[in-house]
């Protein structure tokens, strides 16, 4: 079946208004490519390493809004009355049509999400994607409903596991997210793993993506912060964040280092590198190793020895 792809752009400032005025018109789907908020919504996908680097190029001062009318919908019956709304609103914007199949559009933003290789050992792979080979794979599918995004931090983080992780640690995700870190661990032979997220909804996800790949039984994931969350000594402790709570929370984190322990302190902005390292150093903390990409910065920490 062919429907018709309305496609709406407009300054990012009247996004809000176009959608709202795009769900009142169309009874079929409505999908949104707004990328001003890129960075700031790769906070909320910890796999977001998937995504192409053409993602990244897209424009972040304007929205497209994608109206789909069904095929027994009437585009010239729909158009003007779409039109009127968006001059009424005085809204600037242009607008283009064309054909598409069902499919396209509701799967058109998974062409941004691949699988790919990290370290000696991994494989990042969506569910929807037919994948060979022998690493260990990784099912995560990112969805809609958490954005799109990028951070390079992240495949950091889990090239550091690929290499620390050897058989029987226990590990500490604070700020577990979708889970990423503490399943990589697991997969990758760690005996138990903690994930500590402040938001109900990263916990939910992060325990659903642990059944996926079958470690929910070694992965327990808790709602709070690290000061009532966490228990015992770990081997490893991720905190793929961001710089000001990796800051607040360093203090806390030897006493909960096992003899040998290390913590990945990651998320951090490369401006920001310095005042972490120094953060780092006076919570007893000593940066033995630090990885930068694209921007980022990503510190691999061993307990200070008296």
């Amino acid at each position: 079946m062919e429907w018709t792809d309305i496609q709406i752009t407009v300054p990012q400032r009247y996004a809000e208004t176009a959608e709202a005025i795009a769900t009142m018109v169309s009874n079929g789907g409505i999908y949104i490519e707004d990328y001003s908020d890129l960075e700031e919504q790769s906070w909320e996908i910890a796999h977001v390493d998937l995504i192409e680097q053409e993602l990244l190029d897209k424009p972040r001062d304007i929205v497209k809004v994608h109206m789909y009318l069904a095929p027994d919908e009437n585009p010239a019956e729909i158009l003007p009355l779409f039109k009127e709304r968006l001059e009424a609103a005085g809204i600037e914007y242009s607008l283009d049509t064309q054909g598409v199949e069902q499919e396209d559009w509701q799967n058109a933003w998974k062409k941004y999400y691949h699988a790919m290789d990290i370290g000696q050992r991994l494989a990042i792979v969506p569910g929807w994607e037919d994948y060979d080979t022998d690493r260990i794979r990784i099912t995560m599918d990112p969805g809609m409903a958490f954005g799109t995004g990028t951070h390079e931090t992240t495949s950091l983080c889990l090239e550091l596991l690929d290499r620390l992780v050897k058989g029987g640690e226990r590990v500490l995700d604070i700020g577990t997210g979708s889970g990423i870190l503490a399943i990589a661990a697991l997969k990758l032979g760690a005996r138990e793993a903690d994930g500590v997220d402040i938001d109900p909804m990263c916990v939910r996800t992060a325990g659903e993506n642990a059944q996926r790949n079958g470690v929910s039984e070694h992965f327990r994931v808790l709602v709070g912060d690290l000061s009532d969350k966490a228990e015992g000594t770990y081997d490893i402790i991720t905190a793929n964040i961001v710089a000001a709570a990796i800051l607040s929370l360093a203090p806390a984190v030897p006493a909960l280092m096992a003899p040998g322990a290390a913590f990945i302190a990651s998320g951090i902005i490369d401006g920001r590198k310095d005042e972490v390292l120094d953060g780092l150093r006076a919570a007893g903390l000593n940066p033995v190793e630090v990885y930068e990409k694209r921007g980022w910065v990503c510190i691999l920490c061993r307990k200070a020895e008296n």
